[in-house]
């Protein structure tokens, strides 16, 4: 049976967030996800504008009343959003929502007017959309070396460059891993379930964290677990959340962001909207992922990078193949994706520094790589059989043990490549601004790939070891 790798993320997304009924979009083309029965607009009188324009316009809909239209939680917030309940989300199954449609219909003519979108679905903001980030975790071999290797220099406290990583939390043991002595934050929340296997996704932000020190080891960084539940966080929560990380830690110098959703538009995140103009006013640079879905559409937040007013304040990532040529057959694509780092087959500390951990692979792999590649990717290999692709079949799924190191691969692990590369060169150049040292990067780089026809900037660290892989296919 072939793995339908989205399907499963929805299932399994779904029951780690039982209590909020989800639905595939947009018409269950597998885009993105979002809460059935409810849209979002800003606070105040647009909240006001949208619920009676949507009470208006729901006579139209067979088995819905106005009485279903209302504003549900909190009026105001941080990030100024109002959830506006448009029908029972308990109705129908997760293959759409009419409902939430013929909101953002009915709104249309006052969107023109105003000349600003006034309504949105809830998206679910995650890691792990349509890929896991890029592939699940895989052993390495004892004695194993972190790639990228450690590069030269030592921790200074005095003048190490702050980055705040968004993420799921640390693994209890993470100290054990010589890079990660210094780094603080929160605990990663149920490590392992009750049969003692490491739940999915657990040590995602452990990992970052040492993508980050290994590339810049004069670095201060601060993990918090806002994606703790299965990588995965509601829109209307994800900008709330954001403000209270920086309100918590302060402005880093450098945010590594690797979540996101795309949303069928070009003009932003709704949920976060009211974040991403504070960041724009502060000196922090955002480092974001470009996404695992090998599209082109835009995934927020990564794709502000593209928007007038955000190009020097955020820097979206795609995800370079083993040898650095190419762009990996996962990656999100297109211009709004501003450089590609290493991100296939990297490796890093995962957890089990202590006592080795077994876990039980989720997604089984593929016979050809599902988006048409013709290299060994890791829709491939290595080859293993998992649980969500083999309920009611005959395949037993494959169970390893990790100790220490791990490879992985995703645009996930390509945005924190990019961190420590900024980061290193604010000390190399005892540059304090992050904005500037980033351009001044790009400007300097003269490392080049090649995705999808089109030759962008790589920002390849020199202690990244490539990999070689098969030759591919005319598609590249």
């Amino acid at each position: 049976m072939a793995p339908q790798r989205f399907r499963e993320q929805y299932d399994q997304i779904q029951r780690s967030m039982p209590d909020v009924p989800l639905a595939i979009g947009p018409d269950d083309a597998g885009e993105f996800l979002y809460e059935k029965g409810v849209v979002l607009a800003r606070d105040g009188e647009e909240a006001r504008l949208v619920e009676d324009t949507v009470r208006q316009h729901f006579t139209t809909f067979a088995g819905l009343t106005a009485d279903h239209v209302r504003r549900t939680g909190p009026e105001t917030n941080r990030s100024g959003i109002t959830r506006i309940q448009v029908a029972d989300p308990g109705q129908g199954d997760g293959s759409g929502d009419p409902a939430v449609a013929g909101a953002l219909r009915a709104l249309r003519e006052p969107e023109g007017r105003t000349g600003r979108r006034l309504v949105s679905r809830n998206h679910v903001v995650s890691i792990a959309v349509n890929a896991c980030p890029g592939d699940e975790p895989v052993p390495v071999e004892a004695g194993a070396q972190p790639n990228p290797a450690v590069a030269d220099g030592a921790y200074a406290p005095d003048g190490a460059v702050g980055v705040l990583v968004i993420d799921t939390g640390l693994m209890n043991d993470y100290r054990s891993y010589p890079l990660l002595a210094h780094t603080r934050g929160d605990a990663q929340v149920e490590e392992c379930g009750d049969d003692g296997i490491l739940r999915q996704y657990c040590g995602h932000g452990t990992f970052i964290a040492g993508l980050v020190a290994a590339v810049a080891p004069n670095t201060d960084i601060t993990v918090r677990g806002t994606l703790n539940d299965a990588g995965a966080i509601l829109e209307s929560e994800f900008g709330e959340k954001l403000f209270e990380a920086v309100d918590q830690d302060g402005w880093p110098d450098i945010l590594s962001l690797s979540a996101g959703t795309s949303n069928g538009r070009t003009d932003g995140l709704l949920g976060v909207d009211a974040f991403m103009r504070e960041l724009r006013q502060q000196r922090t640079l955002l480092v974001a992922c470009a996404g695992n879905n090998s599209s082109a559409s835009p995934f927020w937040p990564a794709a502000y990078a593209d928007l007038p007013g955000f190009e020097n304040a955020v820097l979206s990532v795609g995800a370079l193949r083993g040898d650095g040529e190419f762009g990996a057959c996962f990656s999100n694509h297109g211009a709004w994706v501003k450089a590609y780092a290493p991100g296939e087959r990297l490796t890093s500390a995962l957890t089990g520094f202590d006592t080795p951990v077994p876990y039980v692979y989720q997604h089984s792999t593929y016979e050809a790589c599902r988006y048409g590649f013709g290299y060994a990717c890791t829709c491939r290999h290595p080859r293993h059989t998992g649980v969500l692709s083999e309920e009611g079949g005959s395949g037993k799924p494959d169970q390893v043990m990790f100790e220490g190191l791990a490879q992985w691969s995703g645009t996930s692990f390509a945005t924190p490549v990019a961190v420590g590369m900024v980061a290193a060169h604010m000390t190399a150049r005892a540059e304090t601004d992050p904005r500037a040292a980033r351009q001044q990067l790009m400007d300097a780089n003269s490392e080049l790939a090649e995705v999808r026809g089109a030759t962008v900037p790589a920002l390849i660290p020199a202690t990244w070891r490539p990999t070689p892989v098969a030759l591919p296919s005319a598609r590249t």
